[in-house]
């Protein structure tokens, strides 16, 4: 966890800013793709993590908007400067200034759904990825400035190891867009030593379903956003007999294609490498404790909702000696959920107070 404090914040000392009544807390995932907020009043909302601006005075007429976000900024991407300003869970080097902005507006966003009130302060806890730098934290630091009064920055798969209270001799597998995030649990605050993070995730399989559809049918029109609508509405890796059809214009004119085995080769990707950066984490774990960390996995993040995936992982630990993979439920919100837990339960010197 990244900390600082100059102040307790949520103790008698704050008294003079309203005291506990008076601060929302927040658990916010920045996610690649997704972005979620729970808050302590009940709020659950997600967020597509788009963020576009229009082109021209036209555009700005038409939308009626300065900023667009989530699906709506994706529907209307033609007409807009649209950022994608997370990669690998972490604010783009490219265009740093303009996609440190879109990561400013998202922000202000999710806080926005969270509908705190007019007088309340606002703490967060934010899920960044299990390797981020700390010139990436310190990146997402500066990005809520303004908009939270106080942060602290968590790995997500921590957060959902937390949120669960899985907090010892258990093995965290978050699958995101931009990363896949593993961190074993063995009740503390887990090391470097205890996380492994890939960027072999959800953008991976789209790029890959990309690549082999336009191998398979080179007449199809596809894009990487329809890739991504396709995986997430049919994605498996299961031995399913269910054939998928897709929809794809050839010279403009809409063909159904038959996308069954190359949707699951796409997204068996994912299971080798998951499969063996668990067995690095079990590998170097004490002895003692190896078997049951291998029986105590558990999938999170969006790419957990891949139909199969838990069982496909837990074949392939044949070969490491065995193991039990669960889904969490509620893999997209398991993180926010975390980190608002964490939020409610830290000590206020873990928190770093924002100007």
């Amino acid at each position: 966890m990244t900390a600082t404090t100059t102040k307790p914040i949520l103790g008698d000392e704050s008294a003079d800013a309203g005291g506990p009544s008076n601060v929302m807390l927040l658990g916010i995932d920045l996610g690649t793709s997704r972005s979620s907020v729970v808050s302590m009043g009940g709020a659950r909302k997600i967020v597509e993590s788009y963020v576009g601006y229009p082109k021209d005075p036209v555009a700005r007429k038409m939308l009626g908007a300065d900023v667009l976000y989530g699906k709506h900024a994706l529907d209307h991407r033609l007409s807009l400067d649209l950022y994608r300003p997370l990669a690998k869970g972490v604010i783009k080097t490219e265009e740093h200034d303009k996609n440190l902005e879109a990561v400013r507006h998202l922000v202000r966003r999710l806080v926005e759904l969270a509908e705190p009130g007019r007088e309340q302060l606002v703490y967060g806890v934010v899920g960044v990825p299990a390797e981020a730098s700390v010139e990436n934290k310190k990146a997402i630091i500066e990005a809520t400035e303004g908009i939270l009064d106080a942060v602290m920055i968590v790995s997500e798969p921590f957060s959902v190891a937390y949120g669960l209270e899985r907090m010892d001799q258990a093995l965290i597998v978050d699958i995101g867009a931009g990363t896949t995030d593993l961190v074993r649990m063995h009740g503390t605050v887990p090391t470097p030593e205890d996380q492994v993070s890939m960027e072999l995730a959800g953008d991976a399989v789209d790029e890959k379903l990309l690549e082999l559809i336009q191998a398979e049918y080179p007449d199809a029109q596809v894009t990487i956003h329809m890739c991504k609508r396709f995986k997430e509405k049919y994605g498996f890796v299961s031995e399913s007999n269910t054939k998928i059809e897709v929809e794809m214009p050839v010279n403009g004119t809409p063909v159904m294609h038959d996308i069954t085995a190359l949707l699951k080769k796409a997204c068996s990707t994912l299971v080798n490498p998951i499969v063996d950066a668990i067995h690095k984490l079990v590998a170097s774990f004490d002895p003692d404790f190896q078997e049951k960390l291998r029986h105590n996995v558990l999938l999170s993040g969006g790419g957990g909702l891949l139909d199969g995936l838990n069982k496909r992982v837990e074949d392939g630990m044949q070969r490491i000696g065995g193991g039990k993979v669960v889904v969490v439920e509620d893999p997209q919100f398991a993180g926010a959920e975390g980190a608002l837990q964490l939020a409610l339960d830290m000590p206020a010197d873990y928190w770093q107070q924002l100007k």
